[in-house]
């Protein structure tokens, strides 16, 4: 029998093509779009990457600083102390940032300390590391010696390198930083300094955390690309560009599977494909709403402090840049006080800790403020509407009075201090930075003026700053120049005979405009910029220049506690000294009870070598400062001198007579010479020659002079002493 058509066969057939075309029609264009969906996540992804690889090797190298920039590493590091090195700057890294080995170098790039989680022969590991390390070093070392701060800020404390290499056909981030001292007290030799050496592995644990935490399925490190097309491949390149390896995931594709769940869909017929449609957008809707979930959450890293929960840097710069450009405000900088102390005694968790502690008070104190945020350290800041000083005297005062409460931690009472610096947005000033600048100077001078205080900036600080910017600028100037710095000598005269004995020589700045700068001035100056080292060079060689021509007598030079802690002191001193073909026996270094206090072991090493050139030396000041004759008996010092205070009362009533023959007598039991400072009178003369004293020295005598004033004196003396002998 033969079929005919019929209209309801036509319209049915052509209703199934037609149903055919549309279903077609939006299948290929679904195809097309959700193919660009997955290209697009598949971008996102390899960002992600890049951005996790770039913030572990920031990590690592902040992480570093936690241990690296602090006075302690450096007098362990350079004691060689092993057990004090494996558990802060060794095995600890491992424990609490999950470092994987972790080296120190000398100044000779000699290893000093190893740790390797997987390898216990610490030379063996470092042999597998040091080619890596080598290439990290050299540059960093170049850098160092040339002072190169580039990088440094509040939060990133000292330079160090950084790169991607293969150790031992492993990928592994290597970071090296310097290990400094945290105070600016410990001195030590640009581009000699012990290096701290840090090593990540990138495959393993690292791979896997890095999927778990970003929702990546089944990532590794693999050495090549493959040719899985079903895996995504993200090279892991050094700075120089070379590869070092690929992270290999199943890439997230939204729209591939949102496609194949509609599929079986798209057959049933045209009827559900628009529900179907509404599935596919509500599925790819969820799944970019899941990766921009994921870029939040790092922009909000970004710019938010990982363990107070406070907005940072960033974001505080940003906040007061806008909000003074709407309205006044006021800027709080804020500095704990003793919280170094804390972390050395207590640790660093505990530390930690204090810092969450300290952030939720200070949100809970600060109601009225537009921002709390945390620089970094121990260091926060705020931004309060308004310039009304009432007001921020009695906010500065109650965020005095929150912190200054003891923490409790563990049962653990801890009291620390706070000092403010606070600064206004004066005139109208929309200047975000020279805000931030001011409230950073008054800040300055809270911590230099007592601490646990506020200040608020002042016209008079800026210029105070100005001022001592120039004057520290001048005296590299004039260091540089080698022509301003003088040295004037004060006579020393045996206090029986009146015999000549020696001269002190002491430092004199001619600045060319501003004529004689006070010693008390430019030293400490020299000290916070560190030229202290470059300024008792110069003025030891000019020193011992002119007391070659002066036989028989003893020079004296004073030293900076600076000085004495730096290791190469003995033996900077030591060449000066054979340069000159100069008697070691006749030089005499004068040290406070300062420097013995600050740093015992570094003195006496110093000393230990210098006394065995024949050097001599002298404790300055003695009884103004906290030493006892059993630490200056340790430092075998062979002379103090007693300071002013004690003598300017000899001869009269109530003086201080008993005191001064007390340090006599111990002195000479120790078998140490005496000798009294600040001679001005004839009495104090007289009287201290009676509580028999070895030698004077003051403006009585004479006032310190120059170097031909000394020759005539000196040239007397010998005179005298010629005829005499006669």
């Amino acid at each position: 029998m033969r079929l005919k058509s019929s209209p309801l066969l036509v319209g049915f057939s052509l209703a199934v093509l037609f149903a055919a075309f549309v279903m077609g029609t939006i299948y290929l264009t679904m195809f097309w779009a959700t193919d660009r969906s997955d290209r697009a996540a598949i971008v996102r992804q390899d960002r992600l990457v890049e951005l996790a690889v770039s913030k572990m090797q920031a990590s690592i190298a902040h992480d570093q600083e936690s241990a690296t920039v602090w006075d302690d590493a450096v007098e362990r590091v350079t004691a060689h102390d092993r057990d004090w090195l494996d558990a802060n700057l060794g095995r600890w890294m491992h424990s609490y940032f999950g470092h994987d080995q972790a080296f120190i170098v000398g100044p000779d790039d000699r290893l000093v300390y190893g740790f390797s989680i997987d390898q216990a022969d610490e030379t063996r590991a470092y042999v597998a590391v040091s080619g890596a390390a080598q290439e990290l070093i050299g540059p960093l070392r170049k850098r160092l010696a040339a002072n190169d701060t580039s990088g440094v800020t509040d939060h990133t404390l000292s330079i160090g390198e950084v790169d991607v290499f293969r150790i031992s056909d492993r990928p592994a981030i290597v970071s090296v930083k310097p290990i400094m001292s945290d105070t600016g007290n410990i001195i030590q030799a640009a581009g000699r300094e012990y290096l701290h050496v840090a090593v990540r592995y990138l495959d393993g644990d690292f791979a896997t955390s890095l999927g778990q935490e970003y929702f990546f399925k089944d990532m590794r490190f693999a050495m090549s690309a493959g040719d899985n097309p079903l895996l995504r491949s993200f090279p892991v390149s050094s700075k120089s560009g070379v590869v070092i390896g690929y992270f290999t995931w199943r890439p997230f594709r939204p729209g591939h599977m949102a496609l194949r769940a509609t599929e079986p869909i798209l057959t049933v017929g045209c009827a559900i494909i628009l529900c179907a449609a509404t599935g596919l957008v509500f599925a790819l809707q969820r799944r970019s709403r899941r990766l921009r979930e994921s870029q939040s959450e790092l922009l909000r890293l970004a710019h938010h402090d990982p363990l107070s929960g406070l907005p940072n840097r960033a974001a505080f710069t940003a906040m007061v840049s806008k909000t003074l450009a709407n309205c006044d405000a006021t800027i709080l900088f804020l500095d704990l006080d003793r919280f170094k102390q804390v972390n050395d005694t207590l640790g660093h968790a505990v530390g930690d800790r204090l810092i969450c502690h300290v952030a939720q008070r200070l949100c809970a104190t600060a109601k009225t403020a537009l921002m709390v945020s945390r620089m970094g350290g121990d260091e926060f800041t705020m931004i309060v509407p308004g310039t009304d000083l009432a007001a921020i005297e009695r906010l500065a005062e109650s965020l005095i009075g929150a912190i200054r409460q003891p923490f409790d931690i563990d049962g653990q009472p801890i009291a620390i201090g706070l000092s403010i610096g606070i600064a206004f947005s004066a005139d109208g000033s929309s200047d975000g930075i020279d805000v931030l600048r001011r409230a950073d100077i008054a800040l300055y001078q809270a911590k230099a003026t007592g601490r646990n205080r506020f200040v608020i900036f002042g016209a008079q600080m800026d210029q105070m700053m100005k001022a001592r910017r120039e004057l520290e600028y001048d005296l590299r100037s004039a260091l540089k120049d080698r022509c301003q710095i003088e040295v004037h000598y004060q006579p020393i005269f045996g206090a029986r005979e009146g015999q000549l004995l020696g001269v002190e020589a002491l430092a004199r700045w001619r600045h060319p405009t501003k004529g004689f700068v006070q010693p008390d001035v430019f030293i400490q100056i020299a000290e916070e910029a560190g030229l202290i080292t470059q300024l008792g060079e110069q003025v030891l060689t000019i020193a011992l220049a002119d007391a070659v021509s002066w036989p028989g007598l003893s020079l004296s030079v004073n030293a900076s506690a600076l000085e004495l802690r730096d290791e190469d002191y003995g033996r900077r001193v030591g060449d000066i000294i054979d340069r000159f073909s100069f008697d070691p026996t006749q030089l005499e270094i004068e040290i406070t009870e300062s420097a013995i206090l600050e740093d015992e072991a570094a003195c006496r090493d110093n000393i230990e070598v210098l006394r065995g050139r024949g050097v001599q030396f002298a404790l300055d000041d003695f009884g103004t400062g906290f030493s006892s004759f059993g630490r200056m008996q340790k430092l075998d010092v062979d002379r103090i001198k007693i300071d002013r205070c004690f003598v300017e009362g000899c001869g009269t009533v109530g003086s201080n007579e008993a005191i001064v023959q007390a340090m006599i007598n111990l002195a000479h039991a120790q078998g140490m010479r005496a000798t009294a400072e600040g001679i001005e009178t004839d009495v104090q003369r007289n009287r201290l020659r009676e509580l028999g004293c070895d030698a004077l020295q003051g403006f009585l005598l004479s006032r310190p002079v120059g170097s031909d004033k000394i020759g005539d004196i000196y040239r007397q003396a010998e005179e005298k002493r010629v005829a005499a002998w006669r």
